[in-house]
């Protein structure tokens, strides 16, 4: 007998999900980057309201899938009905190779960074704390989805506690500092370019980082089928989550343009706890550091309760271990690729090889993005008249859609034009996937 997943997640943790999907330690430091490429507080805000623009409209597109699919895997099972299996496999191989478990190593070492001066610790700890975190983790997700929610949940309210400090130093108590031009746009992005050719070059330059900052609202869709009326529930959640999150996060912007200036900005390492240290000194930089730290470790959190869903339902279609496919009587959680996940995510850490394999595959995740969003044409076209629709739908769908994968289209350009060695090598790790997935399937068919 199949044992089904646990609905058990609301509206609250449905939402909180995707802003803590989302939230992660960018926000408190990458602003620096695009102030530094725009040059001035005007441009760097409406990039961040444009990056805005950009996740509601792949929002928009994953409320729809998710009305109509809602089942756990998420952009796997998108990918699998609407372009054939390869692709959807292919995803879940980058996922597993690097995407999730290399960011997960990645944000686990930084939360090991901020817990070690906060805490006392030697420096030495940072590689046993790490690997420490993911497996505490880990533990909590097999025991149950509401105990991982619970804890995303309490996380994701410290990461908007420390936001909302940042805010409000920066835009109530710090005196004004005048958010005029900075560096000039032409400089930056090297081109010697004047008018608006350079200022839209700086835009595009810009925009990367802020979609990257404000990626990761997918990842509720791979819990589909552990949310209570996912159908209704999950686009409300979708919806509502990105737009709490581009409001805070153009207001962040907003308070370190006004706490340091643009050109302040665009010179700073950390511009939060610079605008913390502004009005509390030393304490507002170690207040921000433990929000850091808590922010990381909601981060974690929600990748290690997500992400294994997709493996889970791969090894449903018989394309990964059968075993994989189990779900634990008890817990009802997919306890071998929680596992996995975790196992391979602490050797990355050990090895420290987790940084240079994300720069090679981290422009793949925007290909799976703009083709997943690229499949509401595909259902849209085979609907039936008369057929019953789905509970959600985007509006002008065509219209926003198409802009999301246009834009998911240029993030890979601008990848492989930024770095072409990263992205060959990026390809060939994906492309790696097409053989173990003739495996699979080979073995799926002998089993029939």
């Amino acid at each position: 007998m199949t044992i089904p997943y646990r609905r058990s997640l609301r509206l609250f943790s449905a939402t909180f999900s995707v802003v803590g999907g989302i939230i992660g330690a960018g926000i408190f430091v990458s602003p620096s980057v695009v102030a530094e490429r725009v040059g001035s507080g005007g441009m760097t805000l409406a990039v961040w309201v444009l990056g805005g623009l950009v996740a509601l409209a792949g929002a928009f597109c994953f409320a729809e899938l998710g009305a109509r699919l809602p089942r756990a895997g998420g952009g796997y099972v998108y990918l699998r009905e609407a372009f054939g299996a390869l692709p959807a496999f292919l995803y879940g191989w980058a996922l597993l190779l690097v995407i999730a478990t290399g960011a997960t190593a990645a944000v686990a070492v930084t939360f090991a960074r901020y817990v070690i001066p906060l805490a006392g610790l030697p420096a030495g700890a940072e590689r046993p704390l790490a690997v420490g975190a993911i497996a505490v983790l880990a533990a909590l997700n097999i025991v149950g989805v509401r105990p991982a929610a619970y804890t995303q949940n309490v996380f994701t309210l410290l990461k908007l506690a420390a936001l909302a400090l940042v805010i409000i130093a920066g835009v109530l108590l710090t005196p004004s500092v005048p958010v005029g031009p900075g560096p000039s746009p032409s400089v930056v992005v090297g081109m010697g370019a004047v008018g608006w050719w350079g200022v839209g070059a700086a835009v595009g330059t810009a925009l990367v980082p802020v979609l990257f900052t404000y990626g990761g609202w997918q990842q509720t869709n791979f819990i589909a089928e552990e949310i209570v009326d996912a159908p209704r529930t999950l686009p409300r959640a979708l919806v509502l989550g990105v737009a709490m999150v581009v409001a805070v996060y153009v207001l962040a912007n907003a308070a370190y343009l006004r706490a340091l200036g643009a050109a302040g900005l665009a010179a700073s390492a950390a511009p939060a706890a610079d605008t913390l240290e502004a009005t509390w000194g030393g304490m507002g930089r170690r207040i921000i550091s433990a929000g850091i730290a808590a922010s990381t470790f909601g981060f974690l959190s929600l990748v290690m309760l997500v992400t294994p869903r997709v493996f889970q339902a791969m090894a449903a279609d018989g394309l990964f271990f059968e075993t994989v496919a189990r779900l634990h009587p008890r817990y009802r959680t997919p306890v071998r690729a929680v596992a996995i996940q975790a196992g391979w995510a602490i050797a990355l850490t050990l090895t420290g090889t987790y940084a240079e394999l994300l720069d090679y595959v981290v422009f793949g995740d925007w290909i799976f993005f703009g083709l997943a969003a690229a499949t509401v044409f595909v259902h849209r076209a085979r609907e039936r008249p008369g057929a019953v629709a789905p509970g959600f739908r985007v509006p002008a769908y065509r219209l926003v859609a198409g802009f999301f994968v246009a834009v998911a289209a240029f993030v890979v350009v601008s990848a492989v034009r930024a770095g072409p060695g990263n992205a060959a090598k990026g390809a060939a790790l994906i492309g790696a996937g097409i053989p173990v997935y003739w495996y699979w399937s080979r073995r799926r068919e002998r089993g029939r």
